[in-house]
């Protein structure tokens, strides 16, 4: 399974692109929206990791591209953020994503999510959805 991990946080990224790789995903990154939009039309992910504040491009830009073009719209979209309010959100998911995790991420989460949307490793299925801070 191919994952991309768009962030530009060169930190969070290695630690991330270290433990998914270490959990059997490829893994590729990216630290821009443009970047982003030509990988994820390039290697064809399986799933995205995609912050919303980014250079060139942001998220919700890159949310628009991508799911609206048929080729793309059935990836599944995390959002990665610090932004948690309401808003932001609603916003998001209103641009296409397919659920939003707060930043500092915890990884516990961030996997459970992975899996429910495109499995992997021990073969379960959480199936727990990610919802808006109250």
């Amino acid at each position: 399974m191919k994952l991309l991990i768009v962030e530009d946080e060169p930190e969070l990224v290695s630690a991330l692109q270290e433990d998914l790789q270490a959990r059997g995903y490829q893994v590729f990154t990216a630290s821009d929206g443009m970047a982003a939009v030509e990988l994820a039309r390039s290697e064809q992910p399986d799933l995205i990791l995609l912050d919303l504040m980014l250079p060139v491009l942001d998220g919700y830009r890159v949310l628009k591209l991508l799911k609206s073009d048929e080729r793309f719209r059935a990836i599944p979209i995390l959002v990665i953020t610090a932004r948690a309010d309401e808003e932001d959100w609603a916003l998001a998911l209103e641009c296409g994503a397919d659920g939003c995790l707060t930043k500092p991420l915890k990884r516990d989460t961030l996997y459970q999510q992975i899996q429910a949307r495109i499995g992997k490793g021990n073969g379960h299925d959480y199936g727990k959805e990610a919802s808006p801070p109250a």
